[in-house]
Formats: structure tokens, sequence, C-alpha cells
């Protein structure tokens, strides 16, 4: 599955695709925001997740800026089931790229494809320590639940304070009108 939003290109990552990956994500700001990456990230990490199975119901892309030189990959997007059953939704952008609007247009993307496959509603969270990344769950239209839940932070080896997010997609009929946009329901 492939994904075109204004300046991005979200793809499935592929296993020769391991050595970039480790150039963006072998950063401790980057891994520290992340429940699932550890550190030190290493390269049999970054061949394993290039080489990960995409499941059909939980896509993951990699985000990638298209230029004159080809594509440069800046990061991930995706959904996977969460341990309580639910979907759940995350991202990261390398750090090179933070701040350009980048985390927000792949978020919106990749939520528009979560709709197509029927998922309804979903959750997505943040360790309280880094807020931008609740900025973007707000602005792509997911709002506070008001829990605070601790989550195993793999990257930091402990249990991490983490702001919870929720949003409900609707129905694939909702969008009559071309207005698609998560974030135009959610108001």
């Amino acid at each position: 599955m492939f994904i075109r939003s204004e300046r991005l290109f979200l793809r499935p990552g592929w296993p020769e695709d391991w050595q970039e990956l480790l150039g963006l994500i072998d950063d401790v700001g980057v891994v520290r925001n992340l429940a699932r990456a550890p550190w030190p990230y290493t390269a049999d990490d970054a061949r394993d997740f290039a080489g990960l199975a995409q499941s059909p119901r939980f896509p993951h892309f990699f985000v990638t800026l298209p230029g004159a030189a080809g594509t440069r990959l800046i990061g991930s997007v995706g959904l996977a089931q969460g341990e309580r059953g639910e979907t759940e939704f995350g991202y990261w952008i390398a750090r090179e790229h933070w701040g350009k609007g980048y985390a927000t247009e792949a978020a919106r993307a990749a939520l528009s494809v979560a709709r197509t496959l029927g998922h309804r509603h979903l959750v997505a969270g943040h360790f309280i320590d880094n807020p931008a990344s609740g900025r973007v769950l707000t602005k792509v239209g997911f709002r506070k639940t008001g829990a605070i839940g601790q989550r195993f932070s793999l990257g930091r080896g402990h249990e991490v304070a983490s702001v919870e997010h929720t949003i409900d997609l609707g129905a694939p009929s909702d969008c009559d009108g071309g207005d698609c946009d998560p974030a135009m329901q959610a108001a």
C-alpha cells in the first residue's frame, strides 16, 4: 500500500532500507520518545524493522520525502494492535525534519488509510516529556482522554507517564462531500 500526500510519499519498508533507517533512528532523542524501539538501536534492529511483514489490517509505512535525487526516508507512521486489543496509532520523524509539519502530514495520510480499512476508534499516546507529539495528535483530530497512564519505554528501559489520546473516525460514508479529514470530523 502506498500513499501520496502533498509533500510526502508513504510506502512499505523494504529490507534494503535498513541502513538509511539506522542512520535516522540511531538518535537517543528520537528513540526516547518511542515505546517499542530499543536503545541503543542496532543494525539488527534496523534490519528487523525494515523487513517486518505488513499486516493488511495494521499497516506501517516509511515516510519519505521525494526530491530531484530520489526519495529520502524521514520517519515512520502506522497502526498496531495494542496490548488491550485496541488499534494504536504511532509515528516518528527524524530529528533533522522536526518542526516542518511532516509528522502532521504523514499522520493525516495514515489516518485516511485507517478509516478506509474500517478502523473506527484509535488510541495514541505521548510521553509526558514530549508535548510536541501531543500537539501533532491534536492537530490531526485526536483528543486527550484525561488519563495519564504508565507505558514501558524499551529505549528508556522503564515506565514513563504517557498522556492518552483517542479519535473516532466514523463510518466511511460519513465523508459525503469529499471532506474526509479526521481533524475536520472531530471539529
